[in-house]
């Protein structure tokens, strides 16, 4: 259906605004807000320009409450401009645009006042958030959760650059796995990206690739002043000659101006009448604009190709697109960081008719009555429910996960055991859980969970195996009931889905806690997109298992080092790595809880580093002391005397030989405590809090938790930390109270070997902690050592 002129018109004048606040944005933070450091901010003005008309057509028109959009990041003062004219953004916060507290370079949905749906940045992962939403919003549905809310799409704004990103073409394979739906993305082929033109022809390899996957595929690549002169005499010729055009070529010409386009357009068509007089009739600046009007920067083509799916398949939309449209850089290879000086902008200002002072006037500049523009947009469809974001209740999470002891177990056994019991039941905190693993689910101690549970998928498909009454120790059938999400092997997508799945009670209403497992070193592999899930403040709980050098036989590829250091830095992420299983139900009755308090101080997700090795378990009364010792990150296994001289400070598999080797220390040194470490995370968390609090002048007298459990040790006492991971993760116990300390852990590769090898070859075995002990205290040797087995 034709779109209404008036419409058309309300439509083109408001991206014209669009444009105008967003460079205008830009160039205020760049030229007129003070910097005390002397330094551009930079802004991105050329390419938040390709995508004004764009954004305008579908944030003014197209989209609807429940659609949600990941923005392409360097469109953020777009993004800012439109929320600005909905009245969802702050003039206070554009004019102090990557100012501090001001409206950010990237969208961010903690950092932003507007209506910011998906974090983006610089690496195309809100490109596949996109898709992995739509995955939960199905599993949502599937559930019977959507109750009367209606489906939203799942957008992407795309850079046809960003599409270089790997993380992008693995999403693509998982989302035709799951039979992906109500997703859109856009990419705004501009043909360039931060340093070149991109090559010839790769609009044809993008098309084959999404119909290869199953998707729609839609070019917008001529606008209505294009398909009007192609349809005048001599037309055709014109259309092929743009066709040919090479892109560095066509850029270059649009940033040269019309003259060019002509000299060109003469060379090398030559006089062949009827497309010559199509040339001539126009001017330089009617042929520029004529030259310049792609799909993409033309309002009519851009609603009719929106408007025209009917349908819930995924869909890409190609959209041609000039960088910097409109601007004095347009098309210029160099215009990735580009800003227009004060004269071009003065200059630009005039023909947009905007008096100077009035810049940030919402409706400065333009034709048609305030009143009017001011009613079209409060009645555009995205913007009729105000904002969108939603809650959902918090889940009650019983006072003890519960599990089948046994007097030998691992932690990653001990891991399936309590989801495993949890599966028994019909607990609403069961019901919410769902797992995924890039598949390990196996070898991660899930099966058990998927067996009661159920893989996920929208269509009933039984398990083959147990259907032809072949034996299996795992009876897997899908089901749109299912509670595991079973990926291929890329930890990307693994914890970009737990992104998306960390977010539902925000997007679809309705909570989630998922649960991922993965080996422990390949964290590393998607750390990525582990970042990007906290950066966006999702709520999820990460196993990685099995962990450290501990995995012996399978040698240095498949062994962890720098993991804990990753669990500690990583913003957003509380990192436990438990020793015994009673600790581990523990923590993950907390972190289920964690998940779900409000805020990013208050609540986050949780990283479960986890051990394939059995060990012995502690036969004990689970306190409620004893648990706010394991959730604030350590307590002591065996207490100091007053006149302690060793301490041995442990974490997660290496206990059996710190508490060997502390047994064998008392023999010889007075008082020696053994302190269980659950969490170095926490405990430096809580130290640093308590030292800024202290500076602060807030809390004077407040101390964290291992300043407490330090405390009485005396000043001379000797403290030896180790971890089957990097030393440094430890190493800083000994700034708390002054205390010398000798750092034991893994620095360099493993390799294949028992568990007595490597710790001996590693220096974490009893004899490698006795010897540190005595190397941090006065006396005789100690007597006895572990003997060499």
């Amino acid at each position: 259906m034709p779109i209404d002129p008036a419409r058309l018109e309300t439509l083109s004048a408001l991206a014209r605004k669009v444009l105008w606040l967003s460079s205008w944005t830009i160039h205020h933070a760049n030229h007129i807000r003070p910097n005390a450091d002397g330094l551009k901010v930079g802004g991105h003005q050329a390419s938040s320009a390709s995508l004004a008309n764009i954004m305008s057509a579908l944030y003014f028109s197209v989209l609807k409450p429940e659609d949600r959009v990941a923005v392409k990041p360097h469109a953020s003062p777009v993004f800012h401009a439109i929320q600005y004219l909905f009245g969802h953004q702050t003039r206070e916060k554009l004019e102090n645009f990557r100012g501090f507290k001001g409206a950010q370079s990237y969208p961010s949905r903690t950092k932003d006042v507007d209506d910011v749906d998906f974090s983006t940045g610089s690496v195309g992962l809100g490109v596949a958030q996109t898709l992995f939403s739509s995955l939960v919003q199905d599993y949502v549905k599937a559930h019977g959760w959507m109750k009367d809310r209606p489906e939203g799409r799942m957008i992407a704004l795309v850079g046809d650059a960003e599409m270089d990103e790997g993380n992008i073409f693995e999403a693509l394979l998982e989302g035709w796995k799951h039979g992906l739906r109500n997703t859109w993305w856009v990419v705004d082929y501009n043909r360039q990206s931060l340093d070149a033109v991109v090559r010839e022809g790769l609009w044809e390899k993008f098309e084959s690739m999404f119909r290869n996957f199953g998707w729609d595929v839609v070019i917008v690549k001529y606008g209505r002043l294009m398909q009007a002169a192609f349809a005048e005499p001599g037309g055709e010729a014109l259309k092929r000659w743009i066709d040919a055009c090479p892109n560095a070529m066509y850029a270059a010409l649009c940033f040269q101006g019309g003259a060019a386009f002509r000299k060109h357009l003469d060379d090398e068509i030559g006089d062949q009448g009827a497309v010559s007089q199509l040339i001539r009739r126009r001017s330089d600046d009617e042929l520029l604009t004529l030259m310049s009007n792609l799909g993409g920067h033309d309002m009519a083509s851009m609603i009719e190709a929106f408007e025209s799916i009917d349908h819930d398949r995924p869909v890409c939309f190609i959209a041609y697109t000039i960088k910097g449209i409109g601007l004095p850089f347009q098309g210029h290879k160099d215009n990735h960081a580009g800003l227009m000086t004060i004269t071009q902008m003065e200059k630009w200002r005039g023909a947009q008719n905007i008096r100077s002072g009035q810049e940030w006037e919402k409706f400065e500049g333009l034709a048609q009555d305030p009143a009017v523009l001011e009613a079209f947009l409060a009645d555009a469809p995205f913007n009729r429910d105000g904002r969108r974001r939603l809650t959902a209740p918090v889940i009650e999470v019983p006072k003890w996960l519960s599990f089948k002891p046994s007097p030998q177990m691992s932690t990653q056994q001990g891991f399936g055991l309590v989801l495993n019991e949890l599966a028994r039941g019909d607990s609403a905190l069961a019901a919410r859980i769902v797992t995924a693993s890039p598949d390990v689910t196996v070898s991660t101690n899930l099966g058990a969970w998927v067996n009661r549970r159920g893989l996920f998928a929208r269509a009933e498909k039984a398990d083959l195996f147990r259907s032809e009454k072949i034996p299996s120790t795992f009876n897997w059938d899908f089901s749109p009931k299912g509670q595991h999400i079973e990926l291929g092997i890329a930890e990307m997508n693994l914890f970009i889905l737990m992104s998306a799945l960390g977010l539902s009670h925000a997007i679809n209403g309705e909570r989630l806690l998922p649960v991922a497992t993965l080996y422990d070193p390949f964290i590393q592999r998607g750390l990525d997109a582990l970042n990007y899930a906290c950066y966006q403040d999702a709520r999820f709980m990460v196993a990685a298992t099995p962990s450290g050098i501990t995995l012996a036989p399978e040698g240095g590829a498949h062994q962890s080092i720098a993991t804990p250091l990753i669990g500690m830095a990583q913003d957003g992420l509380a990192s436990f790595e438990p020793a015994f299983v009673d600790e581990l139900s523990v923590i993950m009755g907390w972190g289920f809880e964690h998940m779900q308090r409000e805020g990013t101080a208050e609540g986050g997700s949780v990283y479960l580093r986890l051990s394939t090795r059995t060990i012995d378990q502690p036969q004990r009364i689970m306190t409620p002391e004893l648990q706010r010792g394991i959730t604030d990150g350590a307590y002591w296994l065996r207490k100091p005397g007053e006149n302690c001289e060793a301490v041995v400070a442990y974490t997660g598999a290496v206990a059996p030989e710190a508490i060997e080797a502390i047994g064998l220390i008392g023999e010889s040194r007075r008082d020696v405590g053994l302190l269980a470490i659950t969490s170095a995370d926490r405990l430096h968390a809580g130290w640093t809090s308590a030292r800024k609090s202290r500076r602060d002048g807030r809390g004077v007298t407040h101390l964290s938790h291992i300043e407490k459990l330090l405390a009485p040790l005396p000043r001379d006492c000797g403290i030896v930390t180790v971890i089957d991971g990097h030393p440094a993760t430890l190493g800083w116990l000994g700034s708390v109270r002054g205390h010398r300390v000798e750092a034991l852990g893994v620095e360099h590769f493993g390799q294949t070997g028992s568990i007595g090898d490597l710790y001996r070859h590693h220096g974490l075995d009893a004899n490698a902690i006795i010897d540190a002990a005595e190397s941090l205290t006065a006396g005789r040797p100690v007597r006895h050592r572990k003997m060499a087995v």
